[in-house]
């Protein structure tokens, strides 16, 4: 049985959109939750909660900040500017070699 998984692909707008509407929601959640976190009560596990919740917040924002200063654009870039350097020499050393 052949399945095929459709993946439906944003635009550079699109999803820069997304991510800033994401970014603010997950924002709005941690200043309406954070207030409510007993973290002044020591080692409970509603603060523990409440302290791990707002990591995994925090890694959200960041993840999207990541996608909209398209830092891994400029990563895969560079990539593959080494990439075609790293063609061009292994194609020299071959046509160097046959001549």
């Amino acid at each position: 049985m052949n399945s095929t998984k459709h993946v439906k692909k944003y635009s550079r707008t699109q999803s820069r959109v997304i991510s800033v509407i994401s970014i603010a929601a997950v924002l709005v959640m941690l200043f309406i939750a954070l207030p409510t976190i007993p973290l002044n009560e020591g080692w409970s596990l509603a603060a523990v909660f409440g302290a791990v919740w707002a990591l995994f917040a925090v890694l959200i924002i960041g993840a999207h900040l990541y996608r909209l200063l398209r830092v891994d654009e400029e990563v895969e870039r560079k990539l593959r500017q080494v990439r075609t350097q790293r063609y061009k020499q292994v194609e020299r050393r071959i046509m160097g070699n046959e001549q």
